[in-house]
């Protein structure tokens, strides 16, 4: 379906659960956790449930058929239900599908929603009788270099950030400056599994993991819940929800290629080329530039992969990531705000939350509602969302205009609409 033949696709409301260290019993179970983040989307959106035609489900931890265990908390409508697994980019899969659902007309109101409840500690294989989904991966880690104790994930993400170390000339302390800039962020998250303000030297000389990553470069696992509904313009126009609703302008879900095991590439194996690719895709059809985005929510698991990200996503030029840091163009006062919300790193990981989650804080940031980190003089918001295995959904968002809809640079010759375009383009965010 061209970009011409699709339907225009919003999300009206948005809703999350704080995010927590796994473990504790007094822990809420996941169902829940999502029957919170539901209602609180629906609240958000001020639509009620049996507006709701399907919901798109995603979980990595769960029995079959949790999707539907979370959803009847909410209501027991007879809707389909349907159950996603896409490793860390499981929740922005649900997304995704939602999104298809609405370009193609089959619906106008669907429930995108993400959960986990996870084990402490490293992410780990739990079947070992059959195939393990990365196995090419943990085994081309083992042919390029020595395999570690290191947890796997820090492993594959690690030897990312040695390679741009070796070709591009960035210093560990690159990495330290990410992970940060993302602590101090999750200081005025509320939502945040983490909310503590540590120094760089602090974060430098935490427990090593895998060179170059300390502990507090690494995300951690979560409880946790977050939801959205996205629906159709018509549903929009019908229930007088202009105000608040946010457009998604273009959206690509993308899987790796052959090069990704043939080019012996750290960068390429941690989903480099996914992430590029992906980018490429949304800002050839919603004809924005990377320099017109004023905020990022972008899949730091850890800060090397939050760093060669940057390339990838055009925020800068490859290789060029470090001056990027340095001149603090990642931040507040810089060229574009990346993971206000803290990111995985601080605000916590519960796989098929976290892209659900991203999706709440841009939108939030679009409507003003962010708080004490909103980002000003917004126009654009990118969500990127990777899962090894692998997958990677980038998706660039607009608020709506009620009074005109939404009209691309390209399409106008209303010079009022050039000059504003122009002029967003050019500036920086600033708290």
């Amino acid at each position: 379906m061209s970009s011409q033949n699709k339907n225009r696709v919003f999300v009206v409301g948005v809703g999350m659960t704080k995010f927590i260290k796994p473990g504790n019993p007094s822990n809420p179970d996941y169902h829940i956790l999502a029957k919170q983040a539901i209602q609180r989307a629906l609240r958000d959106a001020n639509v009620p449930y049996n507006k709701i035609q399907s919901a798109c489900v995603g979980f990595v931890y769960g029995d079959s058929c949790c999707g539907q265990k979370a959803v009847y908390e909410a209501g027991m409508s007879g809707i389909p239900i349907y159950n996603v697994n896409n490793n860390c980019a499981t929740g922005s899969t649900a997304i995704y599908m939602a999104i298809q659902f609405i370009q193609g007309g089959n619906q106008d109101c669907i429930l995108a929603l993400g959960f986990e409840k996870m084990e402490k500690g490293s992410l780990a294989m739990k079947y070992n009788d059959r195939a393990n989904p990365l196995a090419d991966f943990l085994g081309k880690t083992s042919e390029w270099t020595d395999f570690t104790e290191a947890p796997f994930a820090a492993q594959i993400f690690g030897n990312a950030g040695r390679e741009h170390m070796k070709l591009f000339g960035s210093k560990p302390e690159h990495f330290g400056k990410i992970a940060y800039k993302n602590h101090l962020h999750s200081v005025n998250n509320p939502y945040s599994q983490f909310r503590d303000r540590y120094t760089l030297e602090q974060i430098m000389k935490s427990p090593k993991i895998h060179e170059p990553l300390t502990k507090l470069q690494c995300c951690p696992t979560s409880d946790g819940s977050a939801a959205a509904i996205i629906c159709s313009e018509k549903f929009v126009i019908e229930n007088n929800l202009q105000d608040q609703a946010v457009e998604i302008l273009a959206s690509a879900l993308t899987t790796d290629k052959n090069n990704t095991f043939d080019d012996k590439s750290f960068r390429k194996l941690a989903g480099y080329d996914m992430s590029k690719r992906a980018a490429e895709k949304v800002y050839t059809e919603a004809k924005v530039c990377p320099r017109s985005i004023g905020v990022v929510e972008l899949h730091d698991c850890f800060s090397a992969n939050e760093l060669v990200t940057y390339e990838a996503l055009g925020l800068c030029d490859e290789g060029k990531a470090g001056e990027f840091i340095d001149k603090g163009d990642n931040t507040y006062g810089g060229r574009v705000v990346v993971n206000p919300s803290g990111g995985l790193i601080s605000k916590g990981h519960p796989l098929g939350a976290t892209g659900l989650a991203q999706l709440t804080e841009l939108c939030w940031q679009l409507r003003g509602m962010a708080d004490k980190r909103q980002v000003h003089n917004l126009q654009y918001a990118l969500q990127h969302n990777l899962g090894l295995g692998g997958a990677c959904y980038v998706a660039l968002y607009k608020k709506y205009n009620q009074n005109k809809g939404y009209t691309r640079p390209d399409q106008t010759s209303d010079p009022d609409v050039l000059e504003s375009f122009e002029k967003a383009s050019q500036q920086k965010p600033r708290l």
